[in-house]
């Protein structure tokens, strides 16, 4: 049975990822790419879905484990009555082919240890052909290959691979998994030793860039680690989690498929980037959302492929339990179809960020700008399904309004303030025009908050996001009354959830509950520092810097009920949250206003 959310630790490549077990076993690996079918996915049912676990003999959970420094790699401690044993996992940056590399180390005594593997080739539904020669082990099963190579001998049992040894002090013994397509031949397996170290050069290398200098330094880096290993390096695309289908509720059917890349972190994203001094990874994840935007501009979709691709379809993983029972399992993303306005106001507001940075510009950026641009002038009034991808009817959502009104904000700034060509006056009336219409029919007078959409006697955590790009100033009531709202209605425990599922009689037409939003928490502490209370904005974000596990790693939820995380992991939302509530915590509450203000 699949370990708890936040018992697993994550490592990758940079163009996939696994997550591995307090008790030594990799529960899911996809390969060769985060969106390929998995050869491990014991995490969404049980071993026979494919695993692979590499522990004492005595199993149970590691003693204790951790990063290598601002590495990702994992190593993980066992204190057994025979000794100390350590087992290191990594995925070394790639070469020819997706590696990864474990490797059990000896620290005291003589620990006997066991290796069992299981792979089952797409979402543990094919049991492949193995065999063992010389030494090695190849699986196959129609385009996938695996091959494990080690100095121990293995065995084969009941479909199951095991490798029985043991390590004293001082001895390190490796095995190295390789991928490769099932019509090449097996590459010379890499030396694990040389792996792990090119691994700690990369990671340590690569985090030398880094600029912030404020406080919580160790969660920035952390969160920045893992926002990088969530890069699909090819193209730059930025997945928003490494897993599908964990779900929002233990048990429940809120579980979907977060390999993909979404549009409307783009601007989050960015900033994190921007703020702490990674220009390369922002330029390359700004060309990648200029690539898969390219076309007609209604045509956008809130969410790609990895390489851009449109077309990602939504389908059920019937032959799997789910994870810990909950189903369905999901694969694919039906959400890629749904109209959200918002996106075309996030895409906007991004490429604005990046001018004002300085990242280099091209005709064709603003080209496109001007194509979303007509689009959005014209289509602002449309409802939509929101932010949170409510599957229920289309609604004339507060938020996507009010990033309507950022995307032609932004582009009247582009226009002044670099001697851009646009039509400035039709800009400014729509602008206006959706000014006035949010103010007028989104906000309770009564209550004195914004609504989550006009009419609505629900609340939604984005509303935070008002005064973050300037539609209205941090001191505006109005601003300072949605705060407050939002967290005495959506707070539990010091968490916030999005909005209520069963406001409006049902807002999102799901069956269900789920737990607190993680990202909401980091936004709610940015919100309490920009209104001037900076000692409630930093227990807010102490406590959702709480959820995280022992590793540093941040789910999509969090049950305040249970302690437990929920959702899948780890989600690049969450962290980006965690990062961009540190940078304007950092700052005097006063300027809190800065990050927020369109230029």
């Amino acid at each position: 049975m699949a370990g708890r959310i936040e018992d697993y630790g994550v490592i990758g490549d940079l163009q996939t990822a696994c997550l591995i077990g307090r008790d030594g076993s990799m529960d899911w690996l996809c390969m060769p790419r985060f969106d390929s079918p998995a050869c491990f996915a014991a995490l969404l049912g049980d071993d026979r879905h494919g695993y692979w676990r590499l522990s004492p003999a005595s199993g149970g959970s590691a003693s204790r484990r951790r990063y290598r420094d601002d590495t990702l790699i994992l190593e993980s401690e066992w204190d057994t009555p025979e000794g100390c044993v350590r087992v290191v996992d990594a995925m070394p940056p790639r070469g020819r082919a997706p590696d990864v590399v474990r490797v059990v180390e000896g620290v005291s005594g003589r620990v006997p240890m066991r290796m069992q593997m299981r792979p089952r080739f797409d979402y543990g539904r094919i049991s492949p052909w193995v065999r063992l020669h010389e030494g090695r082990l190849t699986a196959i099963a129609g385009p996938d290959a695996l091959d494990l190579s080690t100095p121990v001998e293995l065995f084969e049992k009941d479909r199951t691979t095991y490798a029985d040894f043991a390590v004293a002090a001082g001895d390190r013994v490796p095995f190295v998994l390789t991928y490769r397509p099932s019509h090449e031949p097996a590459p010379p397996p890499v030396n694990a030793g040389r792996a792990i170290a090119d691994t700690e050069r990369f990671w340590r290398d690569w985090l030398g860039h880094l600029t912030y200098r404020g406080g919580w330094a160790g969660p920035v880096r952390r969160s920045l680690i893992i926002l990088k290993a969530l890069t699909y390096a090819p193209t730059g695309g930025i997945v928003a989690a490494a897993t599908t289908s964990l779900p929002e509720e233990p048990g429940g059917s809120r579980n979907w498929d977060y390999r993909y890349c979404w549009l409307r972190d783009a601007t989050f994203v960015l900033q994190a980037l921007l703020g702490t001094g990674f220009l390369a990874e922002a330029r390359a994840w700004r060309e990648w959302l200029l690539r898969a935007a390219a076309g007609e501009p209604a045509d956008l979709q809130i969410m790609y492929g990895l390489d851009g691709t449109r077309r990602v379809m939504e389908y059920t993983a019937d032959w799997l339990p789910g994870y810990q029972g909950a189903t369905p399992v999901r694969l694919g993303n039906a959400a890629a179809g749904q109209f959200q306005l918002d996106v075309w106001g996030e895409v906007l507001n991004e490429l604005h960020l990046a001018r004002e940075a300085g990242l280099s510009t091209t005709d064709d950026a603003w080209d496109l700008q001007r194509a979303l641009l007509d689009y959005l002038e014209s289509h602002w009034e449309d409802p939509d399904n929101g932010l949170w991808e409510v599957r229920g009817p289309r609604r004339p959502f507060v938020h996507s309004k009010v990033m309507a009104w950022a995307g032609l904000d932004r582009a009247i700034h582009a226009v002044e303030a670099y001697g851009l060509d646009g039509p400035t006056d039709l800009w400014a009336r729509a602008r206006e025009q959706i000014h006035n219409e949010v103010c007028a029919r989104g906000y309770d007078a009564e209550r004195n908050t914004f609504t989550q959409f006009y009419g609505s006697a629900g609340l939604d955590a984005a509303l935070l996001l008002i005064p973050r790009v300037g539609f209205l100033p941090w001191s505006d009531p109005r601003v300072v009354g949605t705060v407050d709202a939002v967290q005495r209605e959506l707070s539990q425990d010091g968490l916030l959830w999005r909005y209520h599922p069963d406001a409006d009689g049902g807002v999102d037409g799901l069956a269900g509950a789920e737990g607190a939003f993680v990202a909401c928490g980091f936004w709610l502490a940015e919100a309490l520092h920009g209104i001037g209370r900076p000692q409630q904005a930093r227990a807010v974000f102490d406590r959702s810097l709480g959820t995280a596990n022992d590793l540093g790693l941040l789910s999509e939820e969090y049950s305040p009920t249970t302690g437990r995380q929920l959702g899948n992991t780890p989600q690049a939302f969450s962290h980006v949250g965690l990062i961009n509530a540190v940078r304007r915590l950092s700052a005097p509450a006063s300027a809190g206003a800065a990050m927020a203000a369109p230029g």
